[in-house]
């Protein structure tokens, strides 16, 4: 064991930080061992079957080309739970965990109707339901590979969610579609402008789809979600956006715009404005 460990160290030596590699190393027997951290210390004389640091090394070389660890392993973990992830999904991050803390906290009744637009993996609504049993909970995406992953994330999770395909640029529903309590959403908020400052792990490998949007219109999806909330949120709706830092104000001044009250940005644990709640108190 200590050989392959010695090996990922040389063999990504200069491509991450070292404490990221420390990580990537844990992971990795986590994945293939079961190992505990208790274990992972204690067992470290232990000799691989030779299938095992074939596997290693796979990895490894993944890792080279900078793919992401969550792909190549093809899971990862949010809000405590098991979440599959490919390359069709983004990876979800600590934010969107924050994002679903927020909601979890705000006092809302578990026993409410709740939709996740953009939903990817499906993490949001999955950790929603599990920690909501009464809630019925749905969720959308435009992409029929994001849907499939998700459905096989809610089975994982032995939670009862209603995914289904929509565009929410043009929601085409049908005229018995239900009012909401909680409308929750993660939508596309980088610019274009912003791929310069981003890593090629995320360029290369995940949704350009799930994550961009013009430079000349950055606030697109959220219009779209402030009419489609207005028109389905029961009075005294909750919203739930992760939103781009540089765009708060501008998010804020659009619920305002559009009959929404009681906006508040939240800040992540990096101090970034990143989230945006409000309420909807028209009918």
């Amino acid at each position: 064991m200590q050989a392959s460990i010695n090996y990922i160290r040389k063999e990504l030596d200069g491509l991450y930080p070292p404490e990221e590699i420390e990580s990537f190393i844990r992971i990795i027997f986590k994945k293939l061992k079961q190992y505990t951290l208790t274990d992972f210390v204690l067992k470290q004389d232990e000799l691989l079957p030779e299938k095992e640091t074939d596997q290693i090394r796979q990895i490894a070389m993944r890792l080279k080309s900078l793919e992401p660890i969550q792909y190549i392993l093809g899971e990862t973990e949010f809000y405590g739970l098991p979440i599959r992830v490919k390359p069709g999904v983004l990876i979800p991050r600590p934010e969107t965990e924050e994002l679903v803390d927020w909601t979890l906290k705000s006092r809302q009744k578990d026993a409410c109707r709740i939709l996740d637009v953009g939903t990817g993996s499906g993490c949001i609504p999955i950790s929603l339901k599990k920690h909501w049993p009464k809630a019925h909970v749905m969720a959308c995406d435009i992409s029929q590979e994001a849907l499939e992953i998700a459905r096989m994330n809610a089975g994982l999770n032995q939670t009862e969610i209603a995914f289904f395909h929509l565009n929410i640029l043009n929601p085409l529903l049908p005229d018995s579609f239900p009012k909401i309590d909680i409308l929750i959403s993660n939508p596309p908020y980088v610019t274009e402008s912003e791929k310069a400052e981003m890593n090629d792990n995320v360029l290369k490998y995940e949704p350009a789809k799930a994550l961009f949007v013009p430079d000349h219109d950055p606030l697109v999806f959220y219009r779209a979600l402030a009419t489609f909330g207005k028109k389905y949120l029961n009075p005294g709706g909750r919203l739930f956006w992760e939103i781009n830092e540089a765009f708060g104000k501008e998010c804020r001044a659009l619920l305002k715009e559009n009959g929404f009250s009681d906006v508040h940005l939240k800040k992540d644990l990096q101090g970034k404005n990143r989230m945006i709640f409000a309420r909807y108190l028209s009918s």
